[in-house]
C-alpha cells in the first residue's frame, strides 16, 4: 500500500506517529513521510532518532488551515491523530479541544478533499462513545465530521477512522505513571479500583489503522476488540512485576471519568459488520436526508454494547504478561 506513496501523519510526533513510522519504514518503500506537528523539540528528536531520508518534517498546526493546505499537496495517504488528549486538560479549557478536534479536524478534511488525497484514517476514541467529558464530545464531533464528508458524493477522497481505547503506556496515560511512583517509592494512585479500562498495546493500535487503510469504505468506523481489567488489578499487575512494596490508593473518581467505557454501542452493533479482531461500522453513507426523517430499519437492537465492563477480563497474570512485552516496561525493568 505505501510503497513509493507520499504518507503523512498529523500530530506525527505523538505515540502513535512514533510506533507507526518504525513499522513503516520497516516492511514499505514510501515515496515521502510527512510528519507534521506543532512541537519542533519533538521533531527534532525524532529527526534524529530516525535519520531517514524519507521522512519531511512539517512544523504546523491543524487549526492553522494554510499550514494544513501546504503540507498536503501531493499526499496520498493520511492519518490524523493530532488532538487533545488529556481529559483534564480539555475539561478546564473546553474551547481549546473544540478548536484542535473540531475546527482542526475539518480544516484536515479540506485540505485532503482540496488535495486530491486517496483515503484519510481519522483516529477516535472509546471516550467519544456515550460522552461525558469535553475530550469525549469533541471527539464524537471528530467521527460526525468525517462521516458527514463521506456522504458527499462528488470527493476522490476515501473518508474513514478508527476507534480504540486506552493505548497501554502512550504519552500521559496511567502506566508510566504507575512506574514513575514505584520508582519514588509512593504508593500507586487509582481513582477507583473497580473502574474497568480497556488495554491496547501500541503495535495493536497501528494493526488497526492499517487494517482501515486496506478495508475502509467512505463512512467506515473501525473499531479494534479489546480486553479489560480492573484499575486495581492493572496496579497490582505492575507492583509484582517491579517486585515493589507500594501500595494501592484510592483517590476517587474524576470529573468527567467513567467507571466503564464503551467501543462500540449497542445501536452501533447493529449496523456492525464483524471479523476475527474488528467491527466494521457502516454509516449509511447513503442515506437520503429526506429518508432520514421517514424510513427506519428494522430490526432487534442488541442487548448490550462492546464495553469495558462486558469485555473479556484480564486476569493479574494475564495482565503481567501483557505488561511485560511492552518495550518500555522491559527498559524500565532494566
Amino acid at each position: 500500500m505505501f510503497n513509493d506513496k507520499t504518507v503523512m501523519v498529523t500530530g506525527g510526533t505523538g505515540s502513535f506517529g512514533n510506533a507507526f513510522f518504525e513499522i513503516i519504514l520497516r516492511k514499505f518503500k514510501p515515496k515521502q513521510i510527512i510528519i507534521f506537528s506543532r512541537d519542533e523539540k519533538k521533531q527534532h528528536d525524532m529527526r534524529l532518532r530516525l535519520n531517514n531520508p524519507v521522512l519531511r518534517f512539517f512544523i504546523g498546526d491543524v487549526r492553522d488551515r494554510d499550514s494544513v493546505f501546504t503540507a498536503m499537496k501531493d499526499v496520498d495517504f493520511v492519518f490524523h491523530a493530532a488532538a487533545l488528549k488529556q481529559v483534564p486538560s480539555c475539561e478546564f479549557y473546553p474551547l481549546e479541544a473544540t478548536k484542535t478536534n473540531v475546527l482542526g479536524t475539518n480544516n484536515v478534511l479540506d485540505a485532503a478533499e482540496h488535495c486530491g488525497v486517496k483515503k484519510l484514517v481519522v483516529l477516535s476514541t472509546d471516550k467519544a462513545v456515550y460522552p461525558i467529558n469535553a475530550m469525549g464530545i469533541s471527539k464524537a464531533l471528530m467521527e460526525k465530521l468525517m462521516i458527514a464528508r463521506s456522504r458527499s458524493g462528488n470527493s476522490r477522497t476515501t473518508f474513514c477512522g478508527v476507534r480504540y481505547g486506552n493505548v497501554m503506556y502512550s504519552r500521559g496515560s496511567v502506566i508510566p505513571l504507575f512506574v514513575e511512583q514505584i520508582k519514588a517509592g509512593k504508593d500507586l494512585t487509582v481513582t477507583n479500583a473497580n473502574m474497568t479500562r480497556f488495554l491496547l498495546p501500541l503495535s495493536q493500535a497501528v494493526d488497526l489503522v492499517l487494517f482501515a487503510l486496506e478495508k475502509g469504505g467512505n463512512g467506515d468506523l473501525f473499531v479494534r476488540k479489546a480486553s479489560a481489567c480492573t484499575m486495581g488489578d492493572l496496579a497490582q499487575a505492575v507492583i509484582n512485576i517491579f517486585k515493589a512494596k507500594s501500595k494501592i490508593t484510592e483517590v476517587g473518581i474524576r470529573e468527567g471519568e467513567k467507571l466503564h467505557e464503551t467501543l462500540v454501542t449497542q445501536e452501533e452493533l447493529f449496523n456492525a459488520e464483524e471479523f476475527d479482531l474488528y467491527y466494521r461500522i457502516n454509516s449509511h453513507q447513503k442515506l437520503d436526508y429526506d429518508d432520514y426523517f421517514t424510513k427506519g430499519h428494522a430490526g432487534i437492537i442488541p442487548k448490550d454494547g462492546h464495553n469495558s465492563e462486558n469485555a473479556s477480563r484480564l486476569t493479574i497474570p494475564e495482565i503481567e504478561e501483557l505488561l511485560l512485552s511492552l518495550p518500555e516496561i522491559q527498559k524500565a525493568l532494566r
